[in-house]
């Protein structure tokens, strides 16, 4: 496998060096799409993106592939509902979400109040462009220790109305359409999507079924008012094949764990997240975005251990002001969210359902959390010289916790409260601006809440001593864009040391419980490079590259009896390699294939078991034509892991066994598989 890494390396960096030579063209601008969203929210703060382009290039059920082409991330994706991000190996502790980065969509906060973020509740057919802030280095969004991950969906072009359907097919009889309205003028605007995804995946128990809506819409009042819209509904229903062992991995990775599928185990999902933005522009240097949100979400998972019910009420306000002052750029504003969480378990008699399924036995809980979190922050931009800027900023965090034990009475009540220290987040960001590119630098202190399973004990009573994690990052870096813009390189370095390290422990098949056990480093390089040859007025040549390097261990960490600080940071795969070659004709073909490298996974904190290493291949190939005047057609064919690899696409770390079966590690990968699809645009 890693000869295959080593060639794959060598001739991406050959070809780039062999094209500078070339004849060479203007690479289009990525433009941003909102002003309320992207890089001006930020400041000079370094960030990577993805747009449509990007997104495109796989089959529209694979984000994780998406996504992965951004150095530094990575996805880990169990199945279409089980998803996790990484960013600089914060988050690769979690077990079975995307924890310690925040996210937003298209500029309001989708993060609950526990720091859990649902990727998978949003479409990314309906993406336009997707920005990662690596580590707490944004003051405006949150100071997270993995960062911020900002989802936007596709911008409106003045003067354009259409209705555009999206229709693809594939193995494991997949079936997603997408159907779109979007009618846009100089002051209003209007975007309304639904879709539906039906799959019976490539596992066991693995059939996933959704529909999803949303509705995007802006209303310019006058010159200086504007109001934005978003209603997002997603409700799914997914069969859980659950992680499984080394054995059943290797001899039929198509394998659900066997209790899961005796028990038929199963969730369903039901999320709605509404937002109203105002923005008033006071004068040419003055403006002020004001959003009101809220979140609901309804899920009920009978797993063969427990019935799981849960539902959650989220609301909160979200305030940016934007300015001029003393010839230098300010932001200032807040941020609360409030969540109301209700869960309830009850036992799972599915053994005595003659194999129908679950059946709901006695009630074991009722409990309920209101969790709140306030951010208030401020920044400030100023020229240094000619050439260097500088930006302050600095955050202030405070985070409260509410348990409600409604089950228990008397002294076997558990109710208790948890409010956390308000935390000062500072951060400093520089940046040198030369003729083809910049230099820039960064320090920043961040922060993570514990999960909901790690604020609880062994008897599930609220933990009054487990504290946040907390760490002070520093990175340096640079960014170029060469050759009339056609050959752009990004590099950073970064060091980010983290205390208090929050270690989730498992005490059977449904209890965690969390504690602070030590502290990490987290270090590495980044590596991103893409070049645009043109051959001939029709056609041209993209190749790309992006590669990371961990270097992430444990600094001081003993567990009990057992001392493993030097180790390895379990869940990172120390070398990450995302490369691909666009061959594209103007307005009618693009051939499109792509290749992922992930080294071995540490899945012991011993450092005494290893996922193995393997390279994954896509391509696709895409038609364009117009049929009418206002009649576009799209037709897409693809192929995703071409060669038949057989990979784990996520893993779960620090796995115990309570039966005399090895324990259960691996989320395998789908297999080779196609698909097809036909997109209809007709301009009204």
């Amino acid at each position: 496998m890693k000869h295959v890494f080593i060639i794959v390396v060598a001739f991406c960096y050959s070809y780039v060096l062999i094209a500078q030579n070339d004849s060479i063209t203007n690479l289009d601008e990525v433009t941003l799409i909102e002003e309320f969203i992207a890089k001006k929210a930020i400041g000079i703060t370094e960030s990577s993106s993805i747009d449509t382009d990007n997104l495109e290039q796989f089959s529209p059920i694979d984000f994780a592939g998406g996504i992965n082409q951004i150095s530094g991330v990575y996805l880990l994706s169990g199945a279409l509902n089980t998803n996790r991000i990484t960013i600089r190996g914060v988050g690769s502790r979690s077990r079975f979400e995307t924890d310690e980065v925040r996210m937003y969509f298209n500029g309001i906060p989708v993060t609950d109040g526990t720091g859990i973020s649902t990727i998978e509740a949003y479409d990314f057919e309906n993406m336009g462009r997707i920005e990662v802030v690596k580590g707490p280095k944004a003051t405006s969004l949150g100071t997270n220790l993995g960062g911020a991950l900002l989802l936007n969906t596709r911008p409106p072009v003045v003067g354009e109305t259409f209705l555009q359907n999206n229709f693809t097919i594939g193995s494991y009889n997949l079936i997603k359409n997408n159907l779109a309205f979007r009618h846009s003028e100089k002051n209003f605007n209007i975007n309304i999507n639904y879709n539906y995804l039906e799959t019976n995946g490539f596992r066991q128990n693995n059939h996933f079924e959704r529909d999803g809506f949303l509705l995007t819409s802006s209303l310019r009042i006058n010159t200086k008012n504007k109001i934005d819209f978003l209603i997002n509904h997603i409700d799914y229903t997914a069969g859980i094949p659950s992680a499984i062992d080394e054995i059943d991995f290797r001899e039929d990775p198509r394998r659900a764990a066997s209790i899961w599928l005796a028990a038929k185990g199963f969730e369903t999902n039901n999320y709605s997240l509404t937002g109203v933005s105002y923005q008033h522009q006071f004068n040419q240097h003055l403006k002020t975005t004001n959003s009101i949100f809220y979140s609901y979400i309804d899920r009920f998972e009978p797993s063969p251990f427990e019935i799981l019910g849960e539902f959650t009420h989220g609301y909160g306000f979200r305030s940016v002001t934007k300015g001029r002052l003393f010839k230098g750029d300010f932001t200032f504003g807040g941020e609360l969210y409030r969540d109301n969480y209700y869960w309830k378990t009850f036992e799972n008699l599915f053994r005595e359902n003659e194999g129908k399924g679950y059946l709901r036995g006695a009630q074991e809980l009722d409990n309920k959390e209101i969790r709140s979190q306030l951010n208030i922050f401020a920044t400030y931009g100023f020229s240094i010289s000619k050439r260097l800027l500088a930006q302050i900023g600095i955050n202030l965090n405070n985070t409260k916790y509410h348990f409600f034990d409604q089950f228990n009475t008397g002294n076997a009540n558990t109710s208790a409260e948890r409010n956390f220290n308000p935390i000062v987040l500072p951060n400093l960001n520089l940046q040198y601006t030369i003729n083809n590119g910049r230099f820039f630098a960064n320090i920043g202190r961040g922060f993570s809440n514990p999960g909901i399973r790690e604020t609880l004990n062994s008897d599930r009573v609220l933990n009054p001593n487990i504290n946040q994690e907390k760490g002070i990052s520093y990175e340096v870096g640079s960014s170029f864009s060469l050759f009339k813009n056609t050959f752009n390189l990004n590099t950073s370095v970064y060091r980010m040391n983290i205390n208090d390290l929050l270690v989730s422990e498992r005490l059977d098949e449904v209890r965690f419980i969390g504690r602070n056990a030590g502290s990490t480093r987290h270090q590495g390089f980044e590596f991103d490079a893409n070049y645009l040859w043109k051959i001939s007025d029709k056609w041209s040549v993209s190749p790309r590259i992006s590669y990371t390097f961990n270097d992430h261990v444990f600094v001081d960490f003993i567990d009990g009896d057992n001392n493993f600080s030097g180790n390895e940071l379990t869940g990172v795969p120390k070398h990450l390699v995302y490369s691909g070659l666009t061959l594209k004709q103007t307005k009618a073909f693009t051939f499109n294939l792509t290749h992922q490298f992930v080294d071995e996974i540490s899945l012991t904190d011993a450092n005494t078991e290893f996922s193995e290493a393997f390279n994954v291949f896509n391509m696709q190939l895409r038609y364009r034509a117009m049929l009418f005047n206002k009649l576009r057609f799209e037709l897409n064919v693809g192929s995703n892991n071409i060669f038949d690899t057989t990979y784990a696409q996520s893993v779960l770390i620090n796995q115990r066994s309570f039966t005399s079966a090895p324990p259960r590690f691996f989320n395998p990968g789908n297999g080779r598989n196609y698909f097809a699809g036909l997109r209809l645009n007709y301009m009204l």
